[in-house]
């Protein structure tokens, strides 16, 4: 029994939805990076998925806070491409959603990645710009985005796992593994020298 490695396959599935789905077609997987955190219980309330984007407003590597100029602590793949976003996912509590609100949950994480994917986050008009007025409504977008990738027949290997608990991963496996990232830190510049 081999272990299981749970961000690798989320990994393919985010490519396979990507690749299915023309509404994500601007996203390059490969500058993605999957990772997951442990939370202690698998009860249904808290976050069972985020999006962590690498850089700020309109792709800027830098951004300005209280007068002082930041940038964000890097992140680069093992082969040494610089990541734009970080996708992580919660687990066990994202494990224990049923089927189609895990591939919910992953689309409404994959729809937030930036039409230009520069690295910020799409920006709905108005004060809720990251999921619009209405949670509710965007939601219910993403419900109909994993209903027409189901019915566009992506392989097995892509969702099956997705249909299982976190118990029954375990149980199959032996052992669940995968990639962990820290959340980058914001890293303060030197003020420019004075006169």
């Amino acid at each position: 029994m081999s272990p299981f490695n749970f961000t690798a396959q989320l990994q393919a599935t985010c490519g396979d939805m990507i690749a299915r789905l023309p509404e994500l077609s601007h996203i390059d997987i490969s500058r993605i990076s999957v990772s997951y955190s442990r939370v202690r219980n698998s009860s249904q309330f808290g976050i069972y998925a985020s999006l962590t984007p690498l850089r700020f407003a309109h792709g800027s590597r830098t951004t300005r806070r209280r007068g002082r100029l930041y940038t964000m602590q890097r992140v680069v793949s093992p082969a040494g491409i610089e990541m734009l976003y970080i996708l992580s996912v919660y687990l066990p509590r994202f494990m224990e959603l049923p089927y189609h609100e895990k591939l919910v949950t992953i689309l409404h994480e994959l729809w937030h990645v930036s039409p230009q994917f520069d690295g910020d986050l799409r920006r709905h008009p108005g004060r809720c710009y990251a999921h619009s007025s209405s949670q509710k409504e965007y939601d219910a977008a993403m419900a109909v985005l994993a209903r027409r990738w189901h019915e566009l027949n992506p392989p097995a290997e892509c969702y099956e796992f997705l249909t299982c608990s976190w118990d029954e991963l375990c149980r199959r496996h032996g052992q669940v593994v995968g990639s962990r990232i820290r959340r980058p830190r914001l890293i303060p510049l030197a003020a420019p020298p004075r006169g």
